[in-house]
């Protein structure tokens, strides 16, 4: 059997394949993206799955893309504890940017963009990966993701910038307070999907004018810093992964719009496009 996982800051998607390339199984665990989740967690959070505790032994080999792990050190991180549970397997270990572009590839070379929990960009020509940029993460990057729109949302009503109507709507959703807000951004281990959670609270008043305003800066800000420094991108079609494009699609198709540049299509999960790329081309 072989398993393919797709595996972002908040969740991971696994598909597992049979001895026939038929999908077997599919679940789900939380992500693991080493710079915000300890390794000793990664074994104890997959053991909690009881599907994928019932054919550990039958895996062979495992195709891993993952937030965090443009970094070798995280790829032996993820190697190592994936390889703890699954003792029979040969573990592949790329960057998420990977799997995007697999799942976004059409039969010609697209820039490839990830807007998820956090982003990234790349270039894609069918064979060969280009990234030209680095991923900085939540604190100094990841323009136009869930952890900087929650992030701009959360700055905003505790600086009172928010208009009247949504400051008061927040305080009632959330109640939150500035201490557990800092507790959460600075002293827990993944603060980055805990911005990100905030999203839902955009995502439900998405047509309000002032949020149409604050996200679609958060895209200009997204194309500016990893988009248009491919000078592909003039040319290129754009395509795009994660639930983030995939909820403000009209915005970002606006943004878009606003600096001349061509999106193409939007994939909210890239796990079904992902497993069929691997089954015609990889496996």
């Amino acid at each position: 059997m072989v398993a393919i996982v797709d595996s972002g800051s908040t969740k991971s998607d696994w598909v597992i394949l049979d001895d026939f390339k038929n999908v077997f199984l599919k679940t789900e665990t939380i992500g693991f993206n080493p710079n915000f989740i300890s390794k000793e967690l990664i074994v104890p959070e997959i053991e909690k799955n009881k599907s994928l505790q019932s054919v550990k032994n039958s895996i062979t080999k495992i195709f891993f893309y993952g937030s965090g792990c443009g970094v070798k050190q995280n790829c032996q991180t993820i190697e190592e504890e994936v390889g703890k549970v699954f003792t029979n397997a040969k573990i592949v270990v790329k960057e998420d940017l990977y799997a995007a572009a697999y799942a976004a590839y059409n039969g010609k070379p697209t820039i490839v963009c990830i807007l998820g929990t956090g982003s990234n960009s790349c270039y894609f020509d069918g064979e060969n990966l280009s990234i030209k940029l680095p991923s900085l993460g939540y604190l100094m990057g990841d323009e136009g993701s869930g952890s900087a729109i929650g992030k701009q949302l959360v700055r905003r009503f505790f600086m009172q910038k928010l208009p009247q109507d949504l400051h008061l709507e927040f305080k009632e959703t959330y109640g939150l307070t500035i201490d557990e807000a800092l507790k959460n951004m600075y002293h827990t281990t993944r603060p980055n999907a805990y911005l990100a959670d905030f999203n839902k609270f955009v995502v439900e008043r998405k047509d309000h004018p002032y949020f149409q305003e604050m996200v679609l800066e958060e895209m200009k800000n997204f194309f500016d810093y990893q988009v248009l420094p491919y000078e592909e991108s003039q040319n290129a079609e754009i395509n795009f992964i994660g639930s983030i494009a995939y909820y403000y699609e009209n915005i970002l198709r606006s943004a878009a719009s606003e600096l001349n540049l061509n999106v193409g299509h939007i994939v909210q999960k890239p796990i079904e496009s992902l497993v069929d790329y691997h089954i015609k081309y990889i496996l």
